[in-house]
């Protein structure tokens, strides 16, 4: 009797374990079916009309339309990307709330500031990278310098004269690479985005900053800027008459800045293959390629793991980089 009651308790066990695998199954189609039903925010760790705020709002149009959902931009600049990831980090893994972010909050922060309250591998679920963003070197017209050469020149014979601006990691550390391996003596001027030390640097209140193509090139076509040079080794594509920073005479100087979407950790596999899916859709649609190239950005993609990938070996040469510029946290 005994061994009857344990073929049939095994019997039942068998039956309940199939049916909670079925249910499981279906419940993940299911979430795969239904995702998204309701508004997906993307989170910015800057300021409008940034950059990286420009470059997204045209991939979110075009994720929303792919989705059936509203996409909407929340703004949360300052304290290098850390109100954002922080923000991010602590928001549900269902897919609703992501980041889009760049070197500045996982790359450049934990070496920046003393304390982080969040970690940028561990509560952050890689979803795709989206592409590089070149920065190029911009002075006040007053600044007689009509070359990086010319400027490091002017520097030097006027220690502590110069001020140099910045608004995200990248500018932060691009300018303290420049005054270390040139040997001059300039004071940084910290902004929480890119904007606003832009305006303070046409005003004349700062005499030279490191800025994005997109924010920085409407400026010097009109004349209220002068570019000097791109932040790496080699000329970019999007303005191959610009010399680099190298070949206008600062050695290994070869920095960009990076952009690519999170959501926070342990988001649900399909979320997560859906929404790369159609960001590299996205990415990959030449008209829309075409529209970035044109705001600054020269956009590409890849997998998830790739991205994942990336973010830790970028940790490591941003890690470096600070260190080398001489850079104390803050």
């Amino acid at each position: 009797m005994t061994s009857m009651l344990s073929r049939a308790t095994r019997s039942s066990l068998a039956h309940l374990m199939i049916l909670l695998l079925t249910s499981a199954l279906f419940a993940g189609l299911a979430r795969a079916d239904t995702y998204p039903s309701k508004t997906v925010t993307l989170v910015l760790p800057f300021g409008a009309g940034s950059a990286t705020d420009t470059s997204t709002r045209i991939i979110a149009q075009q994720l929303s339309a792919a989705l059936g959902q509203p996409v909407v931009i929340e703004n949360k600049p300052g304290a290098n990307g850390m109100i954002a990831a922080s923000y991010v980090a602590r928001s549900a893994p269902d897919g609703y709330t992501l980041f889009v972010t760049t070197n500045t909050s996982h790359s450049a922060a934990p070496s920046l500031m003393k304390t982080i309250n969040y970690d940028p591998i561990k509560d952050f679920t890689p979803l795709a990278r989206t592409g590089n963003i070149p920065f190029m070197l911009v002075v006040h017209p007053d600044v007689p310098a009509k070359s990086v050469a010319e400027l490091t020149a002017y520097a030097k014979a006027n220690p502590g004269k110069l001020t140099y601006a910045s608004g995200s990691s990248g500018a932060i550390v691009m300018g303290a690479t420049y005054a270390r391996r040139a040997g001059i003596d300039v004071l940084h001027v910290p902004y929480k985005s890119s904007p606003p030390a832009l305006t303070d640097l046409m005003a004349g209140r700062v005499s030279m900053m490191f800025i994005d193509v997109l924010a920085g090139l409407p400026h010097v076509q009109a004349g209220k800027l002068r570019a000097l040079a791109m932040s790496t080794k080699e000329r970019s594509a999007l303005l191959p008459d610009m010399p680099s920073m190298q070949e206008a005479g600062v050695q290994d100087f070869d920095i960009n800045s990076w952009q690519g979407w999170f959501g926070p950790a342990n988001m649900p596999k399909d979320v997560v293959t859906r929404l790369n899916t159609e960001i590299r859709k996205i990415i990959d649609n030449p008209e829309i390629k075409k529209q970035l190239a044109e705001r600054g950005m020269d956009a590409f993609s890849g997998t998830p793991e790739e991205f994942g990938k990336f973010v830790e070996e970028q940790l490591v040469v941003w890690t470096r980089l600070i260190k080398d510029a001489g850079i104390e946290p803050e």
